[in-house]
C-alpha cells in the first residue's frame, strides 16, 4: 500500500488526539485541585494541538514527587539547624499567642509553621523609592551578613546597582548570599552571575528540579521577596529588582506597590523561611544571627510562609481566615483576583455580615488572558456586593490586606490559585492599630485615585470581549 504525506498528516492527528486523551486523564488523577483538572483535561480532549505541549512543559504533574523531595530538604535543614539553638525565641510566642486568640484571627496561629511573635518594628514602604532606598541603605551598612531573595532580578540598571551593592559588601568581608527565581528572571544573563560569584557574592537560582522539561516548570516558582541585614533589619513585600518597579517602564508606570521594613524577633522567622529556600537550592545553610538586642518595638507579627509542600493549602486559608475575621471592613489590594470558591463564599459571606468589603485592582492589564479573568470575576464580586476599583494612574501590584481598625498585612501573595497553591509566598500580618491605621491611610489615597465599577459597566463590554473573558475564566485555574 501506497504510503504518502496525506496519511502521515492522518496518522499525526490521530496519534496527537490519542495523546490529548492520555494527557487529560493524566490530569485527572494528578492535577491538585478539581478546577485546575478539569481546565486541563477539557483542552487536552477538545484542543490537543493547542495544549498537548503546553500541559508537557507546564503542567504535568510531578506534584507528589516534588513535595516529598521539599519536604525531605525541609526536614533535613531543620536537623542542621538544630546545633544552633534557633529556636530558643519560641517562647517568646507563648503570651503573644494568648494574644492573638484573644482576638479574631483564631486560626492564624496554628495554620502557619511559624509563631506570632511580640515587640517588633514594622514600617511602612510605599512604592519602589522609598524601598530601594531603604534596602540599599541597609546592606550598605552590612557588617556580618546579607541576605538577598527575588523572584525577578533584571540587568537593568536597578539590577546594576545591587550588584555594585552585594560586591562592595563582599570585598569589605560581609558573607553576602543572592537567590533568584530560575523561571522568575529567565532573562537574567549568566554574567550577571558570575560577575557576582567572581567578587565572593554566594549566588544560586531556586530551580524545581534537575532536568530539561523541569527547567521550564512554571509551577512551583519561588515568589517570594526577602532581604536580611545582620539579622536585625529586613524587607519584604511585592517588590522586585527591575526598572520597572521603580516607574522606569512605560505603558505600566508610574508602578504602585508596597513593600516593609522589619526589626525585631520576627526577622529569625524572615531568616528561616529564606534558609528553607536556601537550603533547597545549596543544600547546606546560610549563616543565621540572633540579633542580642531587638529594641523595644510593641507590634505583634506572624509571619506566614507558604509554599506547594505544605500539608494544607497555607496561602488559602491565610486569606479565608482573614475575610472571615473581618467585622467592620476588608479592604484588598491585589493585582490579580481569581478567587477560589472558598475565597469567594469568605468575601460573599463579609458582605451578608455588615462588612466593607473592598478590592482595589489595576485599570492596565500586564498578562491580558490573566485580566480577562479578573474582570470576570471582579464583575460577579459586584453583584454580590463587594465594591471593586480600578486603579487609574498606573500598574497596581501590591499585595495588601487591611482588617478593621487592628490588622493588616503585606507580602508577595496574590489572591489567584497560582499563589494559593503552587508558588511559595510570604505574607507579614501584624496586628496593631497604628501600624493598620498607616496602611489605612495609604489604601485611602489609592482608592482616591481609582474608579469604583458599577454593575452596568459589564453591559458596556462589547460581545467579543466578554466571550474572551468567559474562556480566560474557564482556564483561570492553571494561569
Amino acid at each position: 500500500m501506497e504510503f504518502g504525506i496525506p496519511h502521515l498528516f492522518g496518522y499525526l492527528i490521530a496519534l496527537t488526539h490519542v495523546l490529548g486523551v492520555i494527557a487529560a486523564l493524566h490530569a485527572v488523577f494528578t492535577v491538585r485541585t478539581a478546577q485546575g483538572a478539569i481546565a486541563w483535561a477539557l483542552s487536552l480532549l477538545f484542543m490537543p494541538y493547542l495544549t498537548l505541549l503546553p500541559y508537557l512543559v507546564f503542567g504535568r504533574s510531578s506534584f507528589d514527587a516534588y513535595i516529598r523531595a521539599r519536604r525531605q530538604a525541609n526536614r533535613e535543614m531543620h536537623v542542621a539547624m538544630a546545633g544552633l539553638d534557633w529556636r530558643d525565641w519560641v517562647s517568646e510566642a507563648v503570651a503573644a499567642r494568648r494574644s492573638l486568640d484573644s482576638g479574631n484571627l483564631l486560626a492564624m496561629p496554628r495554620l502557619g509553621s511559624m509563631p506570632p511573635l511580640a515587640h517588633n518594628q514594622v514600617r511602612l514602604l510605599i512604592n519602589g523609592e522609598a524601598t530601594f532606598e531603604a534596602i540599599f541603605a541597609a546592606i550598605a551598612a552590612a557588617k556580618q551578613v546579607v541576605l538577598v531573595q527575588f523572584f525577578i532580578v533584571h540587568d537593568d540598571a536597578l539590577g546594576r546597582r545591587l550588584a555594585d551593592l552585594l560586591l562592595a559588601r563582599a570585598a569589605a568581608g560581609v558573607e553576602v548570599f543572592l537567590l533568584y527565581d530560575g523561571i522568575g528572571s529567565h532573562d537574567l544573563p549568566r554574567a550577571y552571575g558570575e560577575r557576582l560569584r567572581a567578587g565572593g557574592v554566594q549566588v544560586r537560582s531556586f530551580a524545581t528540579r534537575r532536568g530539561l522539561i523541569n527547567r521550564f516548570q512554571l509551577n512551583f516558582r519561588n515568589h517570594r521577596k526577602v532581604v536580611v541585614v545582620d539579622g536585625t533589619i529586613g524587607f519584604l513585600g511585592g517588590h522586585n529588582v527591575g526598572d520597572e518597579y521603580l516607574g522606569g517602564k512605560p505603558p505600566l508606570s508610574p508602578w504602585r506597590d508596597t513593600h516593609v521594613e522589619l526589626r525585631g524577633p520576627v526577622l529569625t522567622c524572615l531568616q528561616e523561611s529564606f534558609a528553607e529556600d536556601w537550603y533547597w537550592a545549596a543544600r547546606r545553610l546560610p549563616p543565621l544571627l540572633l540579633a542580642e538586642d531587638f529594641g523595644n518595638g510593641e507590634m505583634l507579627c506572624q509571619l506566614l510562609a507558604s509554599g506547594p509542600a505544605d500539608p494544607q493549602d497555607t496561602c488559602s486559608l491565610f486569606f479565608v481566615e482573614a475575610i472571615n475575621a473581618a467585622r467592620q471592613r476588608l479592604w484588598i489590594t491585589t493585582p490579580y483576583f481569581i478567587p477560589d470558591e472558598a475565597v469567594f463564599a469568605a468575601l460573599h459571606l463579609a458582605v451578608l455580615r455588615g462588612v466593607d468589603v473592598r478590592i482595589l485592582l489595576p485599570a492596565r492589564p500586564d498578562h491580558r488572558m490573566v485580566y480577562a479573568a479578573s474582570s470576570l470575576f471582579a464583575f460577579e464580586a459586584l453583584r454580590v456586593g463587594v465594591r471593586i476599583f480600578r486603579y487609574l494612574p498606573g500598574f497596581l501590584h501590591q499585595k495588601v490586606l487591611l482588617i478593621d481598625d487592628c490588622s493588616a498585612a503585606v507580602g508577595s501573595a496574590n489572591l489567584d490559585n497560582r499563589s494559593f497553591r503552587l508558588n511559595f509566598e510570604i505574607m507579614l500580618l501584624v496586628h496593631d492599630s497604628g501600624f493598620a491605621a498607616r496602611v489605612q491611610d495609604m489604601l485611602e489615597a489609592d482608592f482616591a485615585l481609582a474608579r469604583e465599577l458599577r454593575e452596568e459597566d459589564d453591559q458596556q463590554i462589547n460581545r467579543l470581549r466578554q466571550l474572551g473573558m468567559r474562556v480566560a475564566r474557564l482556564i483561570s485555574p492553571i494561569l
